[in-house]
């Protein structure tokens, strides 16, 4: 086996990210629980967000706009212009959220940076993954950013293309087994699964997996285990 290129999540792979969103939606429950029960409000959001998801992609931009969506929804278009305003400046706050890195991230990189090349391969708005990459410090250690519309078959396939590689010479490492591994070992690449403690519910899928190019480790550290025993993976 011949890996040249390792590719990295960045959302709960490289930084925290979910969390934000989950502290979003509780403000949102919390504004527009004179309509209806918290939990209730939750589940409308998110079909709203699932729905919008072929119009709006990825994203804290269509999240904003299907919390609007979701509020009309719930009040039956009686919300004020004041809770809009509301829910635009939640936006604006998860825009602004500093990075904060997963532990043992940069050192994961550091290490593989001379040996492989290292590419970001990452899906959601253009503008907000390129800000949060610039602020994380991580840029100099990718030879390659790619900000997917989606993490399908069809869409690794076209990243390895661009890379001038083999499915057989490219290893994903992520968060989710929808979109970072499926797809990437159903085209015959190499796949690593770091959980992270929270999960976005349109990511969950209840497999067990096992197959020949897949693992999964505790630690994104576990990485560097993985790859010096290639040979025999």
């Amino acid at each position: 086996m011949n890996l040249k290129v390792i590719a990295f999540d960045a959302d709960d792979t490289l930084w925290v990210n979910e969390p934000y969103f989950q502290a979003t939606e509780e403000k949102f429950c919390s504004l527009l629980e004179n309509f209806l029960p918290v939990h209730t409000i939750s589940k409308e959001l998110f079909k709203v967000e699932v729905d919008n998801l072929p119009l709006y992609g990825y994203g804290i931009k269509g999240y904003i706009l299907s919390m609007i969506e979701a509020a009309l929804s719930i009040s039956e278009k009686n919300i004020s212009v004041e809770v809009v305003e509301t829910i635009l400046q939640y936006g604006k706050e998860m825009l602004n959220q500093p990075i904060e890195l997963l532990n043992d991230v940069e050192h994961v990189l550091s290490s593989l940076k001379n040996q492989y090349r290292l590419v970001v391969a990452t899906k959601g708005d253009l503008l907000d993954q390129e800000r949060k990459l610039k602020k994380s410090g991580l840029a100099h250690y990718f030879h390659h950013i790619e900000i997917m519309s989606d993490k399908k078959e069809a869409d690794y396939t076209k990243l390895i293309k661009h890379l001038d590689i083999e499915p057989s010479e490219f290893m994903m490492i992520g968060n989710s087994l929808r979109s970072d591994v499926m797809p990437v070992i159903a085209i015959g690449g190499y796949a690593v699964h770091v959980p992270y403690h929270t999960t976005w519910a349109h990511e969950h899928v209840e497999t067990v997996l096992t197959h020949p190019n897949f693992k999964q480790v505790d630690r994104i550290t576990e990485v560097l285990e993985i790859v010096m025993k290639f040979g025999s993976w």
